[in-house]
């Protein structure tokens, strides 16, 4: 099973030396500040249209989704960076068409929040747990 952004993402965060953070300049520190989690309520998928939970933002709610249905987001709303508090796994695409033969990563639903996906996604699944 593939390893979430996050996981791999506080993973290489834990490898870096805490006297390297204690002697960095205050732009240096600024430029690698992990960023800020999005705001996004319990029950809802937030999708962001760029990284670090920045630009235009969809929420959508397990009362207007269709349970493991292909979810296409608009074309013009591609996101970049999301976070899952639906209470069930979802998986997002880089194909429109919830394909897999491009990219796609399943994400928890307990609390995930992703700030940056490795690809555009473009359309997402929710699962039953």
């Amino acid at each position: 099973m593939r390893t979430t952004v996050l996981a791999a993402a506080l993973a290489v965060t834990a490898l870096i030396p805490q006297a390297a953070a204690h002697t960095a300049t205050p732009q240096a520190a600024a430029r690698t500040a992990p960023a800020r989690l999005g705001a996004c309520g319990s029950g809802q998928l937030c999708l962001w249209e760029k990284p670090d939970f920045t630009g235009a933002r969809q929420v959508h709610e397990l009362s207007t989704i269709d349970i493991e249905s292909c979810v296409p987001l608009p074309p013009a709303g591609q996101a970049q960076a999301l976070a899952n508090r639906t209470g069930r796994p979802v998986t997002t695409y880089q194909s429109a068409e919830c394909a897999e033969t491009g990219e796609f990563e399943t994400y928890p639903g307990g609390g995930t929040w992703v700030p940056q996906s490795p690809y555009r996604v473009r359309a997402f699944k929710v699962w039953e747990n």
